[in-house]
C-alpha cells in the first residue's frame, strides 16, 4: 500500500470505508455508530486456565453486519489442542460511556457447544465520539447454553486490528520478474475508489488479512539446465510443493508459500495453480510468467489479480461461480456468480449485476479491487479449519457434496450436451479413467471455453459411492486458466478430453468392490451448467492372490498421487514408486502391470525438475532407454509377456504413443520415433475413432513430430 501517516488502524478503518462506499449495496450495513473502533482480533485464556481462545470482532460494517467469531484451543500441560469454532452472525450491539456489548446466539462447531455469548469491550470512548487512535481496551467474553445461562468466561487483550495473520513466502526462477505493486490510478477504475498502490499484502490487509513476510525474504530459485523452454509439469510442481511443505509439519498452520515460474507445461495458457493435498492442503500455489508478464499498466493490474487470486484459492475460496459446490454449499451472486465484483472472478466471464455489460472491459470498470463481502466474512470468520492452510481441503469437509448440485436442469437450454463415459467393469485396483466429451446442439454453435479436465475450473466431476455417499472429486492441481481461450463449438464438432479420477487429494477414490455412479457439471462461459447423465460403473473384488496384492500396490495414497501426475521422480514420492516397481518387477504378467510401466516410463522420457527443500533447483537427467523400453510393452498390441494389455483409454495411448516416441528420439532413434508417430492414427482409426477427432489428432502428430529432441553437434539430445 501506499506511504501514509496514519496509524495502521485508521488506515484499516479507511480502507474499509473506501470498499463500503463503492460495493453499491441498496441497503447500508447495520453497525452502531462508536463501535466500529473496536474491530480486530484479541486473544485470551478461560479463568481457570484451562483453554485459550481467539477472538474476532467485527463491527466495520465491510461484511454487511457486525459478526464476532472465536477459535477454542484446550490447554493440557506443555500441548495445545483445536477444541472448535463459534460465530455470532446477527449479533446486537450497544455503546456505552464505558464500554461497548456484543450479544446474541452463537453457532459451535463441537457437540453440545454453546448457543448463546456476551462480549464487552471495556475503555471505549461514548457513542458518537470520533474513533480513538489508540488500542482498544480487554474484552470479555462469556458463553452460555440451555444447561446454563452463564457459562464459560475468558479474557482477552487486544493483539491487532487484522483478523487473521499469515506468513507469507514468495520464491521467484531465475530471470523473471515478480509483481511489486500497481497503481490504480493509472487506469480508469470505479467512481469512488481510492487512488493508491496496491501490493498483494496490501489487497489482504483491505480484507483484514495480514501477510507477513517469512523471515529470510524471498528466495531466486535458479534454472540452469532446465531445458530451454523452463515449462513445469505437474508431476515437478507436485514436487516442488511437496518439499516446500516438507519444511514445515504436517500440521495446520498459518503459512503460505506462492512460486513465481516461468511456463505451465499444457497446450493451453494457465495462469496460475493451486496444490491441494489432503493433510498440507492448500499450502501452495504458483503463477507463469509465460502468461502473465509485462510492464504496462494492464499487465501488472492483471499480475495483481492473478497472485490475490491464487492465494486466496489458498484461503479456501473458490472461484465466483462455483460456490455452491463448497461444504457448506455458499450462495451464488448475481448471474450464478459471474456478477461478482471480486478477486476470484474471472474479467472476462464477469455479467454486471447493474447497468449492462460483461467481459474483461467491464470488470475492471466495475471492480474496486475488493474481495465481496461473503468472501470477507470467509476469510475473516470461517471456522479454523476451512480456511488454515492444511486444514480442510480445497472446498470444505471431507470431500462430500450436495447430490442436488449435479441434478440434471428442469430445462436446459444452454445448447451443449456433456457426456462422460467409462468402463462398465473394472478391476480392483485398476486406474479409472473418465471420457470427457462436449458437444453442441444448437445450430448456430455455441462458445465454449475447451477445459474439460477436473483440475480445470470449469469442469466437476462426482462420485457416488457403494455406501451412498457422494463425493467430489478433488484433484491435487487446480488450474486456472487465460481468459482467451473462448471458441464457437458447432454441431458435428466435440471436444474431448480423459481424466483419471481413481483417486483425488485424498487418496484412492474407489477403493472398494461395488457399484459406483458418477456424473460431471461444465460451466459454460455464459453460466449455463450442463450436467452429464448418470455413468454407473462397478468395481469387481480381487479373484486371486495376486489380484488382492497387486490391488493393494496399486489403491495406496502415494500411487493414486502419481497417476494424476502421470509419474513424478520426486524423492517424496519414493514408496509410491516403490509399489509401481513391484508390480513391474514381480508381478509382470498380470494385466494391471500396463498402468505401473505407464506411469513409470512416462516422466523418465525427459529430465525432470526437483525443487528441493533448501529452494536449490536440481534437474535430474532423463532416462530415455528405461521410459522407452517401458512404454513400448504399454503400447505393444501382444502386452508383457505375451499377454493382453490392460486397455488403456483412447486419449492415454495417444499420450503413451506420443511419449514413446520422444523417449527414442531421445536415445537417438529417430527412425523409431517416426514409426510411433505414424502409428498413432492407424491405431485410433481401428478402434473406431471419428474421421473428425483423427483430423484434429493428425495435426497434434505433426506438432509433436516438430517438437521432437534433435540431436546437437556433439550428439546431446536438447
Amino acid at each position: 500500500m501506499a506511504e501514509s501517516t496514519t496509524t495502521p488502524r485508521a488506515s484499516a478503518r479507511a480502507d474499509a470505508a473506501s470498499d463500503v462506499s463503492t460495493s453499491r449495496r441498496s441497503t447500508p450495513p447495520a453497525t452502531v455508530v462508536g463501535t466500529s473502533h473496536v474491530s480486530g482480533r484479541y486473544r485470551g485464556s478461560r479463568d481457570d486456565g484451562a483453554d485459550v481462545v481467539e477472538l474476532r470482532i467485527d463491527l466495520d460494517g465491510v461484511i454487511g453486519g457486525p459478526r464476532v467469531s472465536a477459535d477454542v484451543f484446550a490447554v493440557a500441560g506443555a500441548t495445545t489442542r483445536y477444541t472448535g469454532s463459534f460465530v455470532m452472525a446477527d449479533p446486537v450491539v450497544t455503546g456505552t460511556a464505558s464500554s461497548v456489548r456484543i450479544e446474541g446466539a452463537v453457532r459451535a462447531t463441537w457437540p453440545a457447544g454453546p448457543t448463546g455469548a456476551r462480549v464487552e469491550v471495556a475503555g471505549t470512548e461514548p457513542s458518537g465520539a470520533p474513533a480513538p487512535t489508540a488500542p482498544p481496551g480487554p474484552a470479555t467474553i462469556r458463553l452460555s447454553s440451555p444447561a446454563e445461562s452463564a457459562g464459560t468466561t475468558w479474557s482477552c487483550e487486544f493483539v491487532s486490528a487484522r483478523y487473521r495473520t499469515v506468513v507469507y513466502e514468495q520464491d521467484t526462477v531465475t530471470d523473471q520478474e515478480p509483481f511489486v505493486s500497481y497503481d490504480t490510478g493509472l487506469l480508469p477504475r470505479p467512481e469512488g475508489t481510492p487512488q493508491r498502490v496496491l501490493t498483494v499484502a496490501g489487497a489482504f490487509a483491505d480484507a483484514g488479512v495480514e501477510l507477513t513476510p517469512v523471515a529470510g525474504g524471498a528466495d531466486v530459485v535458479p534454472v540452469s539446465g532446465a531445458g530451454p523452454d523452463r515449462q513445469w509439469g505437474d508431476d515437478e510442481l507436485h514436487a516442488a510443493m511437496v518439499n516446500h511443505a516438507s519444511r514445515f509439519a504436517d500440521v495446520r498452520q498459518w503459512s503460505v508459500w506462492l512460486l513465481v515460474a516461468t511456463a505451465y507445461d499444457h497446450p493451453s495458457p494457465v495462469r496460475g495453480i493451486m496444490f491441494d493435498q489432503a493433510g498440507r492442503g492448500r499450502q501452495g500455489c504458483a503463477v507463469f510468467n509465460d502468461v502473465i508478464a509485462g510492464s504496462g499498466p494492464k499487465a501488472r493490474r492483471a499480475q495483481l489479480r492473478t497472485y490475490v487470486h491464487e492465494l486466496g484459492h489458498c484461503f479456501n475460496l473458490r472461484h465466483s461461480w462455483e460456490k455452491n459446490l463448497a461444504l457448506p454449499p455458499a450462495p451464488l451472486g448475481p448471474h450464478s456468480g459471474r456478477g461478482d465484483r471480486s478477486w476470484m472472478n474471472y474479467p472476462q466471464e464477469y455479467r454486471a449485476a447493474t447497468g449492462g455489460g460483461s467481459g474483461t472491459e467491464a470488470y475492471w470498470r466495475d471492480f474496486a479491487f475488493a474481495f465481496t463481502p461473503a468472501e470477507l466474512a470467509h476469510l475473516r470468520h470461517a471456522p479454523l479449519h476451512d480456511v488454515i492452510m492444511g486444514g480442510n481441503p480445497f472446498g470444505g469437509g471431507a470431500g462430500d457434496v450436495d447430490p442436488a448440485a449435479f441434478e440434471a436442469a428442469e430445462r436446459d437450454e444452454s445448447g451443449l450436451e456433456l457426456e462422460l463415459r467409462t468402463r462398465a467393469t473394472y478391476s480392483w485396483g485398476e486406474p479409472v479413467v473418465a471420457e470427457i466429451k462436449l458437444a453442441a446442439t444448437d445450430p448456430a454453435g455455441v462458445a465454449v471455453v475447451p477445459s474439460l479436465h477436473p483440475k480445470d475450473d470449469r469442469m466437476s466431476i462426482a462420485v457416488r459411492r457403494p455406501s451412498g455417499r457422494v463425493v467430489l472429486h478433488r484433484p491435487l492441481l487446480r488450474r486456472c486458466t487465460h481468459e482467451a481461450r473462448t471458441r464457437r463449438l458447432r454441431p458435428g464438432l466435440a471436444i474431448y478430453d480423459s481424466a483419471y479420477i481413481g483417486a483425488d487429494s485424498f487418496g484412492a477414490s474407489f477403493d472398494e468392490p461395488g457399484e459406483y455412479r458418477v456424473r460431471g457439471r461444465y460451466t459454460a462461459p455464459d453460466g449455463s451448467v450442463v450436467v452429464s447423465p448418470e455413468v454407473r460403473l462397478r468395481i469387481r473384488p480381487p479373484m486371486t492372490e495376486e489380484d488382492q496384492r497387486v490391488g493393494e500396490l496399486l489403491v495406496g495414497t502415494q500411487t493414486g498421487w502419481l497417476f494424476q501426475t502421470l509419474g513424478s521422480r520426486a524423492a517424496a514420492l519414493q514408496s509410491g514408486n516403490d509399489a509401481l516397481q513391484e508390480v513391474i518387477d514381480e508381478h509382470g504378467a498380470h494385466p494391471l502391470a500396463t498402468y505401473a510401466r505407464l506411469v513409470r516410463g512416462f516422466p523418465a522420457r525427459r529430465p525432470f525438475k526437483e525443487l528441493t527443500t533448501e529452494r536449490q533447483l536440481t534437474v535430474h537427467p532423463a532416462r530415455p532407454e528405461e521410459s522407452a523400453a517401458l512404454l513400448r510393452e504399454v503400447v505393444a498390441p501382444s502386452g508383457a509377456a505375451g499377454t493382453a494389455p490392460a486397455r488403456l483409454d483412447n486419449i492415454s495411448l495417444n499420450q503413451a504413443m506420443t511419449a514413446l516416441a520422444e523417449a527414442e528420439a531421445r536415445r537417438g532413434r529417430d527412425e523409431r520415433a517416426g514409426a510411433v508417430l505414424d502409428a498413432i492414427v492407424p491405431t485410433l482409426r481401428s478402434r473406431g475413432v471419428r474421421t473428425r477427432v483423427l483430423e484434429r489428432v493428425a495435426r497434434d502428430v505433426e506438432t509433436s513430430r516438430a517438437a521432437l529432441p534433435a540431436t546437437d553437434r556433439r550428439g546431446d539430445r536438447s
